[in-house]
C-alpha cells in the first residue's frame, strides 16, 4: 500500500475492497450479517463507506467469511489500521461536515476552478477573513474556519514527497473585487505570484477579454489519488460542498475543468499579469 494514502482514502478503498470480496465470495450483504449475527444493514453501511472508524475485529471477521488469502488480508488490515488514524480535521467538526479536507489531504493532484473567488489553498489570512466576514456565521466560527484553512494549506509545503500538485484556474473577476486595504490586496496578489513559481503549482487566469468559458456556473474541486484510486469531485455553493463520486459525473467535471484550463492564459503569462496588477496597486 502506498505511503501516500491517508485515512480518508484508505477508508474509502477499504469499503470498495470489502464489497468486491463479498461479491467474489457469492454472499449477499444480508447473508453475511446473518452469519456473523450482525444487525441487517451493517455490511451495507461498511460498503457504502458510512462508518467513522472500522473495528479491526469486524474486518477480520469479514476476511474470514470471505476466505481472503494472506496477501489480501494483509492489504485490508493495513487499510483498516490507516483508516482508524485520527486526522487533524476531525477536531474541526464545526467547520467541516463532510470528507472534503480528507480527500484534499490525500490527493496527489488537486484541480480547482474558481469563477469568482480565489482558491482556498492560495488565499492569505486577510483575504480569508474578508471573504468570510460577509457570511452569516459568528466571528468565533470565522476564526476557527480561518485556522482550519491555514492548516489545509500546509499540504503544499510537505517536504516528504507527498505534497500534491495543484492546478488552479482563476478568473479576472476574482481579482477585481475591492476588499480590505490596498496593502492587503497587493499582498494577496504578490502571494499568488510567489506560489505560481513553485514547481508543484500551476496557476492559470481566465480574462474578461477571453469571453465566456466552460464552468462559469460554479466552483469545481477535483481530487486525484495514488495507485489508481478513483477520483472524486466537489462542487460548491454558498451553503454546501457536494461530493460527486460516480465515475461518469467525475469525468464530466474533469472535461469542464480541462476546457476552462485550455481557455486560460498559460502559467508564465498569468504570472506576468499578476505582477503587473500588483505594481498597479503600488
Amino acid at each position: 500500500m502506498s505511503s501516500a494514502y491517508g485515512a480518508t482514502v484508505a477508508k474509502r478503498r477499504l469499503s470498495r475492497r470489502l464489497s468486491e470480496l463479498r461479491v467474489e465470495s457469492g454472499y449477499t450483504a444480508n447473508q453475511v450479517c446473518d452469519r456473523l449475527n450482525w444487525g441487517r444493514g451493517k455490511v451495507g453501511r461498511f460498503e457504502a463507506n458510512v462508518w467513522v472508524r472500522p473495528e479491526m475485529s469486524d474486518i477480520r471477521d469479514l476476511l474470514r467469511i470471505y476466505g481472503a488469502d494472506e496477501e489480501v488480508a494483509k492489504e485490508l488490515e493495513e487499510l483498516a489500521a490507516l483508516a482508524r488514524t485520527r486526522a487533524w480535521w476531525r477536531d474541526y467538526s464545526d467547520v467541516f461536515d463532510n470528507e472534503f479536507p480528507g480527500f484534499e489531504d490525500d490527493a496527489v493532484r488537486i484541480s480547482t476552478y474558481m469563477p469568482l473567488i480565489l482558491p482556498a489553498p492560495l488565499q492569505t489570512p486577510a483575504y480569508m477573513e474578508a471573504q468570510m466576514r460577509f457570511g452569516t456565521r459568528s466571528s468565533a466560527w470565522r476564526n476557527r474556519a480561518v485556522g482550519a484553512r491555514l492548516r489545509r494549506q500546509e499540504i503544499l509545503d510537505r517536504g516528504d514527497g507527498t505534497a500534491p500538485d495543484l492546478v488552479s484556474v482563476i478568473t479576472e473577476a476574482s481579482l477585481m473585487y475591492r476588499w480590505g486595504s490596498q496593502i492587503e490586496r497587493r499582498a494577496q496578489i504578490g502571494h499568488l505570484v510567489e506560489m505560481s513559481r513553485r514547481s508543484n503549482i500551476e496557476l492559470r487566469l481566465l480574462r474578461f477579454a477571453d469571453g465566456p468559458h466552460p464552468g462559469m456556473c460554479g466552483p469545481i474541486n477535483i481530487f486525484d489519488f495514488p495507485d489508481g484510486e478513483p477520483s472524486v469531485a466537489y462542487v460548491e455553493t454558498d451553503f454546501a460542498l457536494q461530493e460527486v463520486s460516480k465515475p461518469k459525473e467525475v469525468e464530466g467535471y474533469k472535461e469542464i475543468f480541462d476546457q476552462a484550463r485550455a481557455a486560460a492564459l498559460e502559467s508564465p503569462a498569468t504570472t506576468a499579469y499578476l505582477k503587473q496588477l500588483a505594481e498597479s496597486l503600488e
